[in-house]
């Protein structure tokens, strides 16, 4: 489930960098610029883009965050922590798309093994 979100965000950015390519291109410069080390450590940062991702209820970017995250070195528990963050701030929505979470965890760290 959580692989094909991945998949589906990837096939639109395909299609919109073909359709709007200054645009397209401008964010993935952006988000290229911002995911590299800084006073954070990208670890870090995509435990904030887990936090964020569950906040917004993204269930694309819950997916690629909580991958990228693990790639990282992040614990299941890091993610986790990061995740209960974002309840703490955006209450039971966040709480219910933590469900994400747990089945990106569970489909992401069995592809690791």
């Amino acid at each position: 489930m959580m692989e094909e979100l991945l998949r589906e965000f990837y096939r639109s950015i395909v299609f919109w960098r073909k359709t709007m390519p200054e645009q397209t291109n401008a964010f993935m410069k952006l988000l290229e610029s911002v995911d590299k080390p800084g006073a954070l450590d990208t670890k870090t940062k995509e435990l904030i883009a887990v936090a964020a991702s569950v906040a917004s209820q993204c269930k694309w970017c819950i997916a690629f965050h909580v991958k990228k995250a693990l790639e990282c070195g992040a614990s299941p528990n890091e993610i986790r922590e990061a995740s209960w963050v974002a309840v703490v701030m955006a209450g039971g929505p966040a709480l219910a798309h933590m469900q994400l979470v747990e089945k990106a965890l569970e489909e992401f760290s069995s592809k690791k093994s």
